[in-house]
């Protein structure tokens, strides 16, 4: 089982999750308005939101390889026009 881990501008997520749906994966976890620190420096939700910007947002999916392989295309689209990382582990069900 794989881990998926997105973290983007909480304006792609109808874009993202309907990437998700379409691979077939059987679920994801979102998380908005998420903060912290990254290359170009502190991410502050509240002030993204006023800048008009918007607040990034967390998807986490759980599912198998050939599912992240179909994701891959559409994910890596969106992050590269629109910004964002993704990341892939292994996950262990407890």
């Amino acid at each position: 089982m794989k881990r998926l881990d997105l973290i983007m501008s909480e304006r792609e997520l109808d874009k993202v999750l309907h990437a998700i749906r379409a691979a077939g994966a059987p679920g994801y976890s979102v998380m908005r308005h998420v903060t912290g620190r990254g290359r170009s420096g502190d991410v502050v939700s509240e002030s993204m939101e006023f800048s008009g910007l918007g607040a990034n947002s967390h998807v986490i999916v759980f599912c198998d390889e050939a599912t992240i392989e179909r994701l891959k295309p559409a994910v890596n689209s969106i992050l590269e026009y629109f910004g964002g990382v993704a990341f892939v582990a292994d996950a262990q069900p407890l």
